[in-house]
């Protein structure tokens, strides 16, 4: 079973800080197949469609960000321990979404067809 779940959502005050991690587990990302994929961040707020912020390439030597996002989102990735992880600075009421990670064997991509996401975690910004 191929499982990708999310870790540190909760409420934070704006002009605060957070970080998500991404645990991927499975048959799939066992031994060092985890570092052979592609890792994505989404998003979706209420009422609002799921949108890219974010992602990794499969060694972690490219990233890319949603222009809305960038300088305020960081992403890093430890493929010893099947980690991802995403730092948001300077967090606003606008970063009030599920969050989700994804995983992909594509070249990073902000195409939102990736082949396995987790659950989601929610972040809530109060002003």
């Amino acid at each position: 079973q191929v499982q990708l779940v999310e870790s540190g959502g909760g409420l934070v005050q704006a002009g605060g800080s957070l970080r998500l991690s991404c645990v991927a587990s499975g048959r799939t990302f066992s031994g060092r197949t985890f570092s052979l994929y592609t890792m994505g961040w989404f998003r979706q707020a209420p009422g609002k469609e799921r949108e890219f912020v974010g992602g990794i390439s499969w060694r972690g030597g490219s990233t890319d960000y949603a222009d809305s996002v960038k300088g305020r989102f960081a992403i890093s990735r430890d493929n010893a321990k099947n980690t991802v992880n995403l730092k948001i600075n300077s967090m606003t009421s606008e970063d009030t979404a599920v969050y989700y990670c994804a995983a992909d064997r594509r070249v990073l991509t902000r195409d939102p067809d990736y082949a396995t996401w987790g659950q989601g975690t929610q972040v809530t910004v109060s002003s």
